[in-house]
C-alpha cells in the first residue's frame, strides 16, 4: 500500500472516477471508484483509508446519510478483495486449491456481476442534494495507474502471481522515479514498510498451517470429515458445507485470509470425497470470505469507515447492501449449481498433489 500512494497511483484512479462521473450518479460513483481502486490495489482495509475521506466529504456537501455512503465504500472495498488478482483472500483461496487465478476469476466474476449492478440500481435511487458537489476539476494522471493495468493484464494471462507482482513492484518503481517522488534506493523504504504490513499474516499463516498438520496428524480432520460426512450427503450440501464453516472462522477471527487457509485443507478432503470442481471451491471460499465482512460490526473495514466517519460501525452494517447481496448469490451458486464447472481429471483433486 505504501508504494502506490507515493508515487499517487491512488489517488489518481479516485480522481478519474469523481472526475468522469456525472454529480446525479455521485453515490453509485462511489461504490465504482471502491470496486476499481480494490480490484487495483487488492486490499479492501487500503480502500476504505483511501476512498472514505473523499466519501465523508460528500457526504457532507450532499447531505446524504453518512452511513449509507460508508455502506457504498465498504461495498466497494470487499469487491476487489473477492476478485483481485493481488488480493490475499484470492490468492489464499486458490492456492490452498491448487487452482489458477484465471480460473476462479471466470466461476467468480459471474456470481458478482449481477449483486454489482442491484447494488448500483440501489444506490441509484436514493435522494440526495447534489447542488452542493464541488464542479471543480480532479487532477489525475493515467501514467500512475499502469502498473495496475500491466497486473491485472498479465494475471489474465495466467502467469505466476509472485512474478506478476514482482513486475508490478517494478514497474511502479520506475514511474516513480521518473516523476521525483522517491529515488531507485530510497523506494525501498516504502516497499519495506508495504512488506512489513504482511509480516504478522506471514506468521500467523505459518503458525496456522502447522496447527492444520497437527490437526491432521491427531485425527481433527478425520473427525471434522466424519461429523461433516453423517449430515452431508450431496455435492451441494458438501459446497454449503465449505462456505459456512470459513464463515464461521471469519466471525470468530474477523480475517477472512486466515480462515481461508485455515479452512482450505479441509475443503480439498471434502471437495475429494464429493468430486467437486477446484474452481468452484476455491470460489466458495473466496465469496463466504468476502461478503460475511459487511456482518461483523468489529470486522475492520466497519471499524475504519465508522471511525473516519465518526459513526458507530452498527449503524453502518445495513447500509452494505453489496455484501448481503453477494451473500444472497453465494448460496444460489450453490443451489443452482452455475455457473457449472465439469469436473476432470484437471479440474477436480485426482491429479492435485496433497
Amino acid at each position: 500500500m505504501s508504494l502506490p500512494i507515493r508515487w499517487h497511483a491512488v489517488e489518481s484512479i479516485s480522481n478519474l472516477g469523481l472526475s468522469i462521473l456525472p454529480a446525479k450518479l455521485i453515490l453509485p460513483g462511489i461504490f465504482i471508484i471502491g470496486c476499481i481502486l480494490s480490484f487495483a490495489m487488492g486490499t479492501s482495509m487500503g480502500t476504505v483509508v483511501a476512498l472514505a475521506p473523499i466519501a465523508i466529504n460528500i457526504a457532507k456537501k450532499t447531505n446524504c446519510k453518512m452511513a449509507l455512503i460508508c455502506g457504498a465504500v465498504v461495498g466497494g472495498a470487499m469487491f476487489g478483495d473477492n476478485l483481485s488478482f493481488i488480493s490475499d483472500t484470492t490468492i489464499a483461496a486458490t492456492r490452498t486449491q491448487g487452482i489458477s487465478m484465471k480460473a476462479k476469476f471466470k466461476a467468480n466474476i459471474l456470481i458478482v456481476l449481477p449483486a454489482v449492478f442491484i447494488n448500483l440500481l440501489l444506490l441509484g435511487i436514493q435522494n440526495i442534494d447534489t447542488s452542493n458537489v464541488s464542479s471543480r476539476s480532479y487532477q489525475y494522471q493515467l501514467i500512475n495507474i499502469v502498473p495496475y493495468i500491466f497486473v491485472i493484464a498479465l494475471s489474465l494471462l495466467g502467469i505466476n502471481v509472485v512474478k506478476v507482482m514482482v513486475l508490478g513492484i517494478l514497474s511502479g518503481i520506475f514511474i516513480g522515479v521518473i516523476h521525483g517522488d522517491f529515488s531507485w534506493i530510497g523506494s525501498m523504504e516504502f516497499v519495506q514498510k508495504g512488506m512489513g504490513g504482511m509480516e504478522d499474516m506471514a506468521i500467523i499463516a505459518i503458525f496456522v498451517g502447522g496447527l492444520v498438520e497437527v490437526m491432521k496428524y491427531l485425527g481433527g480432520i478425520q473427525w471434522l470429515m466424519a461429523t461433516l460426512g453423517k449430515k452431508t450427503k450431496s455435492k451441494k450440501a458438501a459446497e454449503l458445507s465449505i462456505g459456512f464453516l470459513v464463515t464461521l472462522l471469519c466471525v470468530a477471527t474477523t480475517n477472512n485470509t486466515i480462515a481461508i487457509v485455515t479452512v482450505g485443507p479441509l475443503a480439498q478432503e471434502i471437495g475429494q470425497k464429493f468430486h467437486l470442481a477446484r474452481a468452484r471451491v476455491a470460489t466458495i471460499l473466496s465469496m463466504f470470505g468476502t461478503n460475511v465482512q459487511g456482518f461483523i460490526p468489529y470486522a475492520g473495514q466497519l471499524l475504519v469507515a465508522g471511525g473516519m466517519a465518526k459513526v458507530s460501525p452498527v449503524q453502518v452494517m445495513p447500509w452494505v447492501w453489496y455484501c448481503y447481496l453477494t451473500f444472497i448469490f453465494s448460496i444460489l451458486f450453490v443451489l443452482l449449481d452455475f455457473p457449472r464447472v465439469k469436473v476432470t481429471e484437471e479440474t477436480g483433486y485426482d491429479k492435485l498433489d496433497n
